[in-house]
């Protein structure tokens, strides 16, 4: 079981107990807390995660602080201990930590443990810083392009300086100021080139640069969406014409099924496939609005979707979900599995290889907006929700993209990790 799921598991407990010690129904606590009975059963059996908005409701109905629900500094701790241990899963042969003892270790030495969680923590963000850097230095279509600059206004020089150093007397006036003449633009040429590389190249010091204008629009939608007049995330006009095509999208799917309804079916039903038929609306309008309303169960929920082709358009980071660069996904997600299954829901569990699992609905349509005569086009999309602890199957084995996950033995590997543990 997941280090989440072992959260939701205390959380559901912690407020059942206190529903019982107060003799109160689920019906008079779920009402107060503006859920169903039936959500509130699910909560309390630890078969659903709750969000920060419901839990802070949940407490006032409990008339308890919110703290006292949600699992305690201690459960933090031996969850960060979890995390660190599986980060280092396979690396140490037969001196593997003995999780079943975590607890035992975090009491009897819990300022080693806050270390190590330290410790963790900080390799985590220089692998992230890493992973950043080694993509940048092979992807950035700037960088390759200033090299390339570089270079070749050095094997100008070269070139120029060889001829005048051989047969530099056999030259005429006129060619010797010419060949001059090329050295000094070159020189000026590889200075300019080399103070750019130098500068972008101290601009790695901060986060990665934004490099296309799909990129800036995500960047603008994980800031809370600005708007468009105040987005400092939008430098390029090709990136604010994505984000007003975007907002108008939104409002019209807005207009066609408001917050409250969207609320009200993920309280009564739950499942996403249930909730569109209550509403008598189309499943993959329900997975837009729940990824973006993100209503009790959906907390944390995240949305991707792509063309045909593959090719992202539109990408909402979910929590703990780890998304590559544009391009670069891992071939084995659901969501293009469904690709080749139009008009069916898929649902599957899936675990990252940092041990985090999730709970994916992805669902594929076809459309011909030119008529019969029309090309086909097919786009899929697969909402993403933090995975609860109702499903026993195994999940399915997923990473970000092949050159950050360290899966050597994935079927679907196209490319050798940087973090492989071989």
């Amino acid at each position: 079981m997941s280090n989440r799921g072992t959260m939701h598991i205390l959380t559901g407990t912690r407020i059942r107990e206190r529903r019982l010690s107060l003799s109160r129904k689920q019906a008079d606590v779920a009402a107060a807390a503006g859920i169903s009975a039936a959500y509130l059963n699910l909560i309390e059996h630890n078969r659903r995660p709750v969000g920060a908005s419901l839990m802070a409701r949940l407490a006032d109905a409990l008339a308890v602080p919110a703290a006292e629900l949600e699992s305690g500094r201690e459960e933090a701790r031996l969850a960060s201990l979890r995390e660190a241990a599986a980060a280092l899963d396979g690396r140490l042969g037969s001196n593997a930590p003995e999780l079943d003892q975590t607890a035992e270790f975090a009491a009897r030495f819990p300022g080693w443990a806050d270390a190590l969680v330290s410790a963790a923590g900080q390799n985590q963000a220089l692998s992230q810083r890493l992973v950043s850097l080694s993509e940048r230095m092979t992807r950035d279509p700037y960088l390759l392009d200033t090299l390339h600059e570089a270079l070749s206004a050095a094997t100008a020089l070269r070139s120029t300086a060889a001829i005048l150093a051989e047969g530099g007397e056999g030259l005429t006036p006129e060619w010797r100021a010419r060949f001059f003449a090329n050295l000094d633009d070159d020189s000026q040429r590889l200075s300019r080139t080399a103070q750019a590389l130098v500068a972008y190249l101290d601009s790695f010091e901060a986060d990665s640069a934004i490099l296309t204008p799909q990129d800036e629009v995500e960047a603008w939608m994980a800031a809370g969406s600005a708007p468009l007049d105040q987005a400092t995330d939008l430098a390029s006009d090709a990136a604010r014409d994505l984000a007003q095509a975007h907002l108008d999208r939104m409002d019209a799917e807005r207009q066609i099924l408001p917050d409250e309804d969207l609320t009200r079916a993920a309280a009564e039903a739950g499942d996403p496939l249930a909730m569109a038929q209550m509403l008598g609306q189309p499943l993959d309008l329900v997975m837009h609005r729940l990824a973006l309303v993100r209503p009790s169960g959906y907390d944390g929920a995240g949305l991707l979707i792509c063309d045909g082709a593959g090719v992202m358009v539109l990408r909402r980071a979910a929590h703990g979900f780890g998304l590559p660069r544009q391009g670069d996904a891992c071939a084995l997600w659901p969501l293009f599995q469904s690709l080749a299954n139009p008009q069916t829901a898929l649902r599957v569990r899936v675990e990252m290889p940092d041990g985090a699992t999730f709970d994916t609905l992805s669902y594929a349509t076809r459309a011909q907006p030119g008529g019969l005569l029309g090309p086909i086009l097919s786009r899929a999309q697969m909402l993403i929700v933090p995975a609860g602890a109702d499903r026993a199957e195994p999940p399915l084995p997923i990473g970000s993209s092949c050159r950050i996950c360290p899966r050597d033995a994935c079927p679907a590997r196209r490319e050798p990790s940087i973090l492989s543990a071989g």
